[in-house]
């Protein structure tokens, strides 16, 4: 997309039509493509040609049923010598009747059809930068979100611009040019009355739909937010299938989706009948307007002043006029929805990115890739402090491992060396840059994760692979692969490495789901390497196999561990015990082990547990 609109500031008021209106101009007259400015062109003179044929619409059908009725005199406002000759030949009108609606909707289609490129270009554009800007928000924003809301929010809002789009240029401006028509040829071939009622009848219509739309603006958008909520139940419960099936809970998520579900029927229902009253009122209205103004010709007709031509042409002048009104009802209501459901668009646009680059952020230079924190301070809430002035060091092509209780704020340090969060007071810097100098991009081009719970894309292992270095060969996705020691089973799959993988990655076991995530760091090529408990979710045997794997992966590369299984980093060239935010306890394996201190404590504990499975498993394979 184009980087002005990209820029495009949002409305102040988000429910304001005219800056709504404001904010899209850049991207249905996009300054970057002049092909699209054509067309927006092109449409406009279109949809003003088509005006013009729709008005001499009723003329051809008066001029035709004069030609048809014997005796019919013309009266002052006849038409030019040369149409009295025309209308003497009926044939030729009821043509030329029909040849003007054809036009007429031949330009209506072509003005749709050109403006709906310029249209789809907006929609797009705006789509692409609320995804966009999803991405810049804070773990911390989505943490708090539900992912199924957002996909709401975001399809409401695309669907909200596409509406407004749509309905103004292709509705609201053609009826207003219709009405200026209109109301000139009134006064023309009838007299100022006939424009005045008309005129009241279109006044009293529409504020009579402004009123009863805005009574149903509260009844939408009681409906949005129980379809936003059905939908996220829906996509966790969905997202959690397993947890269901772990627990035997499938009737408690379906009376929990029924239940919102419930709420949003109730809401539909009222919209709909709502919709019901509001179309009974306006026809209600404009039927009155129109037998007026028909008693007044009929009037006319009767004294002489008017042909029956007269009373056809003001006939078909109201039902044709109560087509685009009826749609005047319908923009209102329409824009006034697209409206709401581009608010929830708005907000997420108008959410500020809690970590940003400084404006004068330089690209990080990593040399060496030595990593040091510097009395860290951090906190998630105010009211609870997290780190209280962590200082270590991981030098360069070094291992060091951070263990501790769970609450200790032991990922919390991986979050912050990823900038996922900016620390509260103190630095971490590597190879002596601040990592709040630097853009972001260049910190995290340079640091692999291995998670504990490897999420995997619902695309092939070879995309997951791949996903560590787009535009890597084949060859390097395989050699990735045999690196990470899945290459084997990959092998044996009948797909290969164009198997998918299900959604997360659940047709993987966890262990298969971890060579993957070593396979994509490992093609990532990362000198900084993150390892945060990425064996405590497996099994004692997948733990060992993966864990040599890791092992390989470090080597050569400064490496952090936050672990949970000690049994994991008695390797490390030092080990941090993390405890209530502050490092209690450091050094190698030995010598915590000789201090019997908290980490030889933890030590003992899991030691005894892992002999109590181990006795389990035997007494379970002898019962067998």
């Amino acid at each position: 997309m184009s980087p002005p609109p990209a820029q495009a500031p949002l409305p102040k008021s988000k429910g304001k039509f005219s800056e709504t209106l404001a904010f899209l101009k850049p991207y249905l007259w996009p300054s970057d493509r002049a092909d699209l400015k054509l067309q927006v062109i092109f449409a406009l003179l279109c949809m003003l040609i088509g005006k013009v044929v729709t008005v001499i619409i009723p003329f051809t059908y008066k001029w035709a049923v004069n030609a048809l009725t014997p005796g019919a005199a013309p009266v002052t406002t006849a038409p030019p010598s040369f149409w009295t000759l025309m209308i003497a030949a009926p044939i030729i009108m009821v043509v030329a009747y029909n040849v003007a609606r054809l036009l007429s909707n031949v330009f209506n289609q072509v003005r749709d059809a050109l403006f709906a490129a310029v249209g789809q270009h907006a929609v797009r554009g705006l789509a692409n930068r609320t995804f966009g800007h999803l991405h810049q928000l804070s773990l911390r924003f989505h943490l708090q979100r539900r992912t199924g809301g957002l996909s709401r929010v975001m399809e409401r809002g695309k669907s909200g611009i596409e509406t407004i789009i749509r309905l103004t240029m292709m509705v609201g401006i053609p009826t207003l040019i219709e009405f200026i028509l209109t109301s000139i040829i009134l006064v023309y071939q009838f007299n100022i009355w006939y424009v005045v009622v008309v005129a009241v009848t279109v006044v009293i219509y529409v504020w009579f739909s402004i009123v009863a739309s805005n009574w149903r603006i509260a009844i939408r958008r009681d409906m949005n937010d129980a379809d936003t909520d059905s939908m996220s139940k829906a996509i966790d419960s969905l997202l959690n299938f397993e947890t269901v099936k772990y627990f035997n809970n499938e009737q408690q998520e379906a009376d929990r989706y029924n239940k919102a579900t419930a709420q949003y029927e109730k809401a539909a229902i009222k919209t709909y009948t709502s919709l019901a009253w509001l179309n009974l009122g306006q026809a209600v209205i404009f039927t009155i307007g129109m037998a007026i103004v028909m008693l007044m010709s009929a009037w006319e007709v009767t004294t002489g002043r008017q042909t029956v031509g007269h009373f056809v042409m003001i006939n078909a002048f109201m039902i044709q006029l109560s087509i685009p009104l009826n749609f005047i009802g319908t923009l209102y209501r329409e824009i006034s929805t697209g409206l709401i459901d581009m608010e929830a668009m708005f907000k997420l646009l108008d959410e500020p990115a809690e970590v940003i680059d400084a404006p004068d952020a330089a690209q990080l230079l990593v040399s060496d890739g030595a990593i040091a924190f510097k009395d860290v301070h951090f906190s998630y809430d105010p009211d609870r402090q997290i780190l209280k002035g962590v200082t270590f060091e991981v030098p360069a092509g070094k291992t060091v491992a951070v263990v501790g209780p769970s609450g200790a704020g032991k990922s919390t340090l991986s979050r912050l060396l990823y900038r996922f969060y900016d620390v509260t007071s103190g630095s971490i810097e590597i190879d002596g840059q601040d990592v709040r100098s630097v853009t972001q991009a260049s910190l995290r081009k340079v640091i692999g994760m291995v998670p504990q719970d490897t999420v995997l894309f619902n695309d092939t292992i070879a995309y997951n692979i791949g996903y560590g270095q787009f535009g890597a060969s084949r060859e390097q996705v395989e050699e990735a692969a045999e690196s990470a020691q899945i290459a084997g089973f990959i092998a044996t799959l009948p797909k290969g490495y164009e198997t998918e993988v299900g959604e997360r990655g659940l047709k993987l076991s966890g262990g298969e789901k971890q060579r993957v995530a070593i396979a994509r760091t490992l093609l990532k090529a990362p000198p900084i390497l993150i390892l945060d408990e990425a064996t405590s979710a497996l099994d004692t045997h997948t733990e060992r196999e993966i864990q040599a794997s890791l092992d390989d992966v470090s080597k050569n590369r400064t490496t952090l561990v936050i672990a949970h299984r000690l049994s994991t980093v008695v390797g490390a060239d030092e080990i941090l015990v993390l405890k209530d935010g502050v490092v209690a306890e450091r050094g190698k394996h030995a010598d915590l082990m000789a201090l019997r201190g908290l980490y030889h404590a933890m030590w003992e504990r899991q030691r005894a547990a892992d002999a109590a499975r181990e006795t389990l498993a035997k007494v379970a394979a002898e019962v067998e």
